[in-house]
């Protein structure tokens, strides 16, 4: 795909044509062709590849994509109109129907999807546990390395191989991606059919290979998967060609079901309904409005019902080694939380120390994702050695680590369930005589889920030793920061939960030494958790939901909403979110809720002067000219300007690219300039194949005397786009263009006459973003440092 491009921000060349020498520049979309005079930001900052970037540093210089942005806006056309005034009230019933059913199936299919990955992750884990611990147990310690090791190689190695060769963008968590689709660029490859079976396989593979890493981030990739796919009836030759389909052959509807399988994802890793349609409000969804809430509601309530079918199922050990699959985190709902006003002092120094840890880890991730951008240049067989060598290097420091502490005698109070051998408990024996547990083994040798559940468990004071957890936490740490970025299937949710109920326990353990403390240390894991989650991810009102409808305690809810607030006040302070650094890193063009300062000192009209004369048609325009424009730009969208009578212009719309293009193949070109009658352009024209955006024009060829045709555009062109006065400031149109979803933004003269051009320019994203504006005004950046 071209990169998306305004037709220039300028005047309106005055001539009907694409001629090189009036002003028209094309060096927006050849890098090669940017030449003397020209200012920076004409120039692209992004080199071309055919697909979406898999690597975490997208900067200037290297090998990412041209991004497209996507079509939310509705193209008020002729055809367009006609289309819904005829549709009868059984096919908006069909239409509406359709929507539910939809919203259904990816809740039910995200539900059932997310069960068996976590039915799957446990049992391998678990077997391969029993089998090192039966090694361990018989002092075979060199024996059980090997077989740990070899056991994590493999996994590792599968889902590596199914990341680097079949599907590159599967790697990750997804959610930066997801973000970015639904604000409104196109992010290809991303949720196809090789995409879903990858993350799927290769989650499985890479949990539970012990790799430091979540499934929480793939869960909602795997929902947005779904959610595009059933919007399509499949991808590629098995793609159903169902008719009622072809309500959903638009960007509009396929945003809002990829936003329910979001939600569903989310709901699906934390059995958090609630949570999911809130973090698709706060973290992922640019655009919202009541009917979406309503549809991820729908979908989340059907994610937990399947859900709980499975836990009632799996209950009693039905399901395999670890009973219930890992469905179930964390519950206190029968703990009674009491907490004095002293305590909230000791949870704001929770909080404060999370937000600047969290702060910390952003910084550090960072650097560590552009050195594994050096590295994973290099080609695939540097990406799969990378993630060996993590893999070899995590598999030694779980294996070793729980040697170097020594075994904790049971407490009497804790019964039969210490130690807990064969099978998944808070006292794990390994390496320890009978009667004794390995505390640090407990947290180590666990999938994540396991972990966290022991670590949030409460009425545990003395379950831990302090150094364990200073031990935990440290190499739960490096291998975060060194995990995330290899290239298989990854979430950063609960490592983070991880590093911070360590956190929070270690700190329970050393105020418990100086101060009274009330608080439960389980419940400080809790705290610790969200507050480092908000630290890195600076999620508040849907962690916040997240945590309670995981604690099943409302007792909870003022502290934890406290320390949220804290923590994300105080990681605002260094950086932003982990999300938007990864955003940043691959070059994503995503446009920011708040524009910066400087930008409300200029005008929408003085960034269009810094830009090359706006390319555009007129309402009957020769074919030959189209066929040139067409050729020589990478332009999305055209304005279209009518002269009624001579000495007078006026704007007409807006016609797309794609539009141009079907109108070409269809070959509906007119012997004389003509305006049609509205019946010609319906009986060659349906909206099913407007909605095709086959923008190739390559192997079209045009006779000579079709050149020297015809093609009345008024029919296509949408008459109702967004404008704005060229005395706008850049900051407000900004807030413009990312509240309804723009991707092109006419600029209007402020006065009118019949010697003045009805057009100033156009805008679209890329000419919004900070870094190409201060390009084109230096004097800019001097305040964007101040700010």
């Amino acid at each position: 795909m071209e990169e998306d491009q305004s037709p220039g921000l300028g005047l309106v060349a005055e001539t009907p044509g694409l001629k090189h020498g009036n002003g028209v520049s094309n060096s927006s979309e050849d890098p090669g062709s940017a030449g003397d005079g020209i200012s920076s930001l004409e120039k692209p900052l992004l080199k071309r590849s055919n697909t979406l970037t898999s690597s975490h540093l997208a900067m200037v210089g290297a090998k990412v994509s041209h991004i497209e942005s996507l079509d939310y806006e509705i193209i008020e056309n002729d055809l367009f109109k006609h289309d819904w005034r005829s549709r009868s009230n059984v096919e908006v019933l069909q239409y509406i129907f359709l929507k539910w059913s939809l919203a259904f199936l990816v809740g039910l299919l995200t539900g059932v999807i997310a069960s068996l990955i976590n039915l799957a992750i446990e049992n391998i884990s678990g077997l391969k546990m029993l089998h090192m611990v039966h090694l361990v147990r018989e002092k075979r310690y060199w024996a059980g390395f090997f077989y740990f090791s070899g056991f994590n190689f493999v996994l590792t190695f599968i889902a590596a191989v199914l990341c680097v060769v079949f599907a590159p963008t599967a790697a990750g968590p997804g959610i930066p991606e997801i973000k970015a689709y639904l604000n409104g660029v196109d992010t290809p490859n991303m949720f196809g059919a090789p995409q879903l079976i990858v993350k799927i396989i290769g989650s499985i593979c890479a949990v539970s290979s012990g790799l430091d890493l979540g499934k929480e981030g793939p869960l909602v990739h795997i929902g947005a998967c779904l959610a595009n796919l059933l919007s399509q009836g499949g991808s590629g030759r098995f793609r159903l060609r169902w008719r009622w389909l072809r309500y959903f052959n638009n960007d509009r509807d396929r945003r809002d079901l990829i936003t329910c399988g979001a939600s569903s994802g989310v709901c699906a890793a934390f059995r958090s309904p609630v949570g999911g349609v809130l973090f698709a409000l706060e973290e992922v969804a640019t655009w919202w409005r009541s009917a979406l809430l309503w549809r991820t509601f729908f979908s989340t309530a059907t994610v937990v019902v399947v859900l709980r079918g499975f836990i009632e199922v799996c209950r009693g050990g039905r399901c395999g080694l670890f009973g219930e699959g890992g469905l179930i985190i964390f519950d206190v709902s029968d703990v009674t939380v009491r907490y004095r006003l002293g305590d909230l002092l000791l949870v704001t120094l929770v909080g404060v120390i999370g937000g600047v840890l969290g702060a910390l880890y952003n910084h550090v991730l960072h650097m560590v994702l552009r050195l594994y951008n050096l590295i994973n240049d290099k080609g695939r067989m540097a990406k799969l050695a990378l993630a060996l060598a993590v893999c070899v290097f995590t598999s030694a420091g779980l294996y070793v680590l729980p040697f170097a502490v020594p075994c904790t005698p049971c407490d009497p109070a804790f019964g039969a369930a210490c130690p807990a051998t064969g099978r998944s408990g808070n006292f794990k024996q390994f390496n320890c005589p009978a009667g004794q547990y390995n505390d640090l083994a407990t947290l180590l040798h666990a999938t994540n889920v396991d972990a966290t559940r022991n670590i949030f468990s409460t009425g545990t004071p003395g379950e831990f030793r302090l150094d364990s957890l200073l031990i935990f936490f440290a190499i739960y740490c490096v291998l975060g920061l060194f995990t995330f970025g290899i290239a298989v299937p990854s979430g950063l949710f609960l490592p983070i939960i991880l590093m911070g109920a360590a956190y929070g326990r270690i700190v329970a353990l050393v105020l418990q030494s100086t101060v009274a403390a009330s608080i439960d240390h389980g419940l400080y894991a809790v705290l610790g958790a969200a507050a480092l989650m908000s630290g890195s991810m600076r999620m508040t009102v849907s962690l916040c939901v997240i945590f309670l409808e995981l604690t099943n305690n409302l007792l909870l809810l003022p502290m934890t909403m406290f320390v949220l607030l804290i923590a994300k006040t105080v990681g605002d302070a260094f950086n932003p979110s982990i999300y938007e650094i990864i955003l940043d890193l691959k070059g994503l063009p995503f446009l920011e809720p708040k524009p910066e300062p400087w930008m409300k000192d200029l005008t929408v009209g003085e960034l269009a002067a810094a830009k090359p004369r706006t390319i555009s048609l007129q309402v009957v325009e020769k074919v030959s000219t189209v066929l040139e424009v067409l050729q020589n730009t990478g332009h999305n969208g055209f304005p279209v300007v009518d002269r009624p009578r001579p000495g007078l212009s006026e704007l007409h719309g807006l016609v797309l690219r794609s539009h141009l293009v079907a109108v070409l193949r269809k070959r509906w070109f007119l012997a004389e300039k003509r305006r049609t009658e509205e019946w010609e352009a319906r009986e060659r024209f349906s909206s099913v194949e407007l909605a095709d955006k086959n923008c190739k024009i390559d192997d079209l060829e045009l006779t000579p005397e079709e050149l020297e045709m015809y093609v009345d555009l008024h029919p296509f062109t949408n008459t109702t786009p967004y404008t704005v006065v060229e005395t706008m400031s850049v900051a407000k149109a900004v807030v413009l263009f990312r509240s309804v979803a723009l991707r092109h933004m006419l600029i209007m003269p402020k006065y009118q006459g019949p010697e003045i051009s009805p057009l100033v320019g156009i805008l679209t994203r890329q000419d919004l973003r900070a870094h190409n504006i201060l390009g084109a005004f230096p004097h800019l950046a001097k305040k964007s440092k101040t700010h």
